[in-house]
């Protein structure tokens, strides 16, 4: 039998009992033969003593009245009192063992002596008299110790028994009680499933393990069904980003097969159908990288360094971008290294499309003119990047949602820029590298980005 498939299919109580039962049963056979041989002993230091009181009259009538005869022993006893010339003036021992009278009187501690086909326990006590040894024999059937032996191992066994079967009918009535609450959450959980509801596992009034499982699993499902409603919100945003440039599109092409009157209105509804796939493009391209950067808990690491050579090629390329507007771009470069040089745990390209994404998102918000200021900025345990416009901030109800996917604010939104996924990205790209982000909005003036990430000291860094 697979002992493994044998136990997968035998229930915690049954385990338990089973295990309590088997532990019991070993407790039980250890103490039963501890106990056996205290019992042993014990039995026959009774029977010593038994022997011993037997013999009591006569040692101590030998030794205060020497001369007067002795009195008959009880119906019971077994006595012999041999003289120093061997003669018994008291024997009420069988007669196979007093023609052994004359071992027996040498003998010195307690022994157990065959006669015929009986065996005696036999205790002899010489007592001196008047410069003689007098002997006096006391034996018992050794019967009646086996008998009396047999009965209290009997009662030890059965004792124990009782004990260990007591034990695991314990063990099953208090497995069974601390089940209980598994059972109902068990049940709970299957309401729950069998209907989808707001609903969470009942939590029991005792603060035990099993009222601490609930709550976990209870932030479990809480989870679960934000993640759930997150993307059954990302297909309903994704359906709404797509469809709409997919519906502009096909219009233009209809168009342009069907009423397009001359070459130029072909090509401007061409180009049109080609702005179209662009946007559908880049919100594919969006939500691919999106996808990647989330899948992963980690881009790699970077020198301090590198980043400063990335921010240095974004803010070119987000001149570049603004080079026909009125914006003043500028940017604070990382200060030298000094004694906070260190890794940081993202890589340069990452780096790059929080730059691209930060900076696209705030030209955006400049339109034609304004000023924005990017700076690099190293502190003793996190590098900060810093992006500042004068685009005119955002509306307070919308910072709480800034960086979920395709959230815009309405002015952008009917504007058709971008998809609403750029601080999404960031967010999830600054999570990755242990870092945090912030917004430090001021409405009607501009909007601050704050990104900090975390960097641990190299080991050839220079100290002071």
């Amino acid at each position: 039998m697979n002992t493994p498939g044998f136990l997968g299919n035998v229930g915690i109580r049954s385990r338990i009992a089973g295990g309590s039962l088997l532990i019991a049963i070993l407790i039980s056979i250890a103490a039963g033969i501890i106990l056996s041989g205290q019992i042993d002993r014990i039995v026959r230091d009774g029977t010593k003593t038994v022997l011993a009181s037997d013999s009591a009259p006569y040692v101590v009538a030998l030794k205060t009245e020497p001369g007067e005869s002795f009195d008959a022993p009880g119906p019971a006893q077994l006595v012999a009192v041999v003289k120093p010339d061997g003669t018994t003036p008291v024997d009420t021992l069988p007669a196979e063992l007093s023609a052994q009278l004359t071992e027996l009187t040498t003998a010195t501690t307690p022994q157990e002596v065959i006669a015929g086909d009986t065996s005696y326990l036999v205790l002899t006590t010489q007592v001196a008299v008047s410069g003689q040894t007098w002997s006096v024999v006391a034996a018992r059937n050794a019967a009646e110790e086996v008998t009396t032996l047999g009965q209290m191992r009997a009662l030890l066994f059965a004792g124990l028994a009782v004990i260990s079967l007591g034990t695991a009918v314990t063990a099953w009535a208090l497995t069974t009680v601390s089940l209980g609450p598994v059972q109902r959450l068990r049940r709970s959980a299957e309401a729950i499933t069998d209907a989808p509801s707001s609903e969470l596992l009942e939590v029991g009034p005792a603060n035990d393990e099993i009222s601490q499982l609930a709550r976990t699993l209870n932030d479990l499902i809480e989870r679960l069904r934000a993640s759930a409603a997150r993307e059954r919100q990302l297909v309903s945003d994704a359906s709404h980003e797509l469809r709409t440039p997919i519906s502009l599109l096909n219009t233009q092409l209809q168009v342009a097969v069907a009423e397009a009157s001359s070459i130029e209105q072909l090509t401007a509804d061409i180009q049109g159908a080609r702005r179209n796939v662009a946007r559908l493009a880049g919100l594919v391209t969006s939500l691919l990288e999106l996808s990647t950067i989330e899948a992963v808990d980690s881009h790699g690491t970077s020198p301090v360094e590198d980043l400063d050579r990335e921010a240095v090629e974004a803010v070119d390329l987000g001149r570049f971008r603004a080079r026909e507007t009125q914006v003043a771009f500028t940017y604070t470069p990382l200060a030298p290294a000094g004694p906070h040089a260190g890794v940081t745990m993202i890589r340069p390209e990452d780096f790059g499309r929080i730059l691209d994404n930060v900076i696209g998102n705030a030209l955006r918000a400049l339109g034609g003119s304004g000023e924005l200021h990017v700076s690099l900025q190293r502190l003793p345990e996190e590098v900060v990047l810093t992006a500042t416009d004068t685009g005119g901030g955002m509306d307070p109800a919308f910072e709480a949602h800034a960086f979920e996917r395709f959230t815009r604010q309405d002015a952008a939104r009917a504007g058709g820029s971008g998809a609403g996924l750029g601080l999404a990205i960031v967010a999830a790209i600054v999570k990755n590298a242990h870092g945090t982000v912030a917004l430090s909005n001021d409405p009607g003036v501009g909007l601050t980005v704050r990104i900090a990430l975390p960097f641990q000291a190299r080991s050839d860094a220079p100290s002071n």
